[in-house]
């Protein structure tokens, strides 16, 4: 059972999500918060596995909830709900943990196969948010192409069809069984990459696999 924190201020919306979670038998809320400061206390005294947080929220906006969150919960993944318009927040929330994005009026799948892959130590992109997300990191697109494929070429061939899985949104699991690995090995891989870019997690490494054109080509 997926445990899940879900925080908005808004209760329709968090009634809207946690009925949109609950058709799946393997995710269960555990707790609802209406502002940020909640989001983080209901996380200390729960655990979930997840934390949903929506960016904008009273006492502690979900960017700073998810940077205390990662900081005192270290196992609970993050997931940013956003909407269109709110682009640029999603860059610093890339430094703040965070291990998913997902749009709130996106495809109800989309919100439990997000839960569902960082749950299972993966990275989510909505493919409508990781457009937007390589857009607002891109300032000149064609030059940050170019720098992409230039940090990429410095890894191995096996760690590129790594890095091209995990921009795919596959879990360390997913990736033994695609590339015939356990799942030690591909763990082992994944930190190696993170370490020799110089990438903070797991969010980063898939948005610069999209950028250097890896998604598509090991997924």
């Amino acid at each position: 059972m997926i445990r899940t924190l879900l925080a908005d201020d808004e209760a329709m919306i968090r009634a809207g999500v946690r009925a949109i979670l609950e058709t799946d038998g393997g995710i269960e809320v555990v707790a609802e918060a209406a502002d940020g400061r909640q989001a983080v206390e209901l996380a200390r005294a729960h655990r979930p596995d997840v934390a949903l947080l929506d960016i904008r929220m009273p006492r502690l906006d979900g960017l700073s909830a998810a940077a205390e969150i990662r900081r005192e919960v270290p196992a609970t993944a993050v997931v940013i709900l956003t909407t269109f318009g709110e682009d640029a927040y999603i860059a610093r929330a890339l430094g703040e943990g965070a291990s998913g994005f997902l749009l709130k009026a996106g495809d109800p799948r989309e919100l439990v196969a997000g839960v569902r892959a960082v749950a299972d130590g993966a990275a989510y992109l909505s493919p409508r948010v990781a457009r937007h997300v390589i857009d607002e990191l891109s300032g000149g697109r064609m030059s940050r192409v170019a720098e992409a494929r230039a940090r990429v070429a410095e890894l191995t061939a096996r760690e590129r069809d790594v890095l091209a899985l995990v921009g795919a949104g596959l879990s360390n699991a997913e990736i033994a069984g695609r590339l015939y690995l356990v799942e030690g090995t591909v763990k082992s891989y994944v930190s190696t990459i993170l370490s020799r870019l110089g990438l903070r997690n797991r969010v980063q490494a898939a948005v610069l696999a999209h950028e250097a054109g890896l998604v598509g080509e090991g997924a």
